[in-house]
């Protein structure tokens, strides 16, 4: 009985471990002539599939998000006129080293 209990666990636990996909924080930006319903369609696809938007942009047309890397695939996909760019998130910084 106790092996049934645990073998049961154990494949909850290893169903559980697959179906959580790895998320990747991005940032999203398209074209300034993109109209609103292309970049609309790929947040609204992005927390479809369990993403969230973390910021929207008001000087550059795009968003950052956390979300999966298979949904990142389907907004690239969403308008061939209208290229998003993906770029991973990530901290910048500017380091001046030179001569003064």
């Amino acid at each position: 009985m106790k092996i049934a209990i645990y073998s049961l666990l154990l494949a909850v636990f290893a169903l559980c471990a697959v179906a959580v996909a790895p998320h990747k924080a991005v940032v999203i930006t398209y074209p300034n002539n993109t109209p609103d319903r292309i970049v609309n369609e790929a947040k609204k696809a992005i927390k479809a599939a369990g993403g969230v938007i973390t910021h929207e942009y008001n000087i550059i047309k795009g968003f950052a998000a956390n979300a999966p890397a298979k949904v990142l695939e389907k907004v690239q996909a969403l308008s061939t006129e209208y290229n998003a760019i993906i770029e991973e998130d990530q901290i910048v910084t500017v380091n001046h080293n030179g001569p003064q």
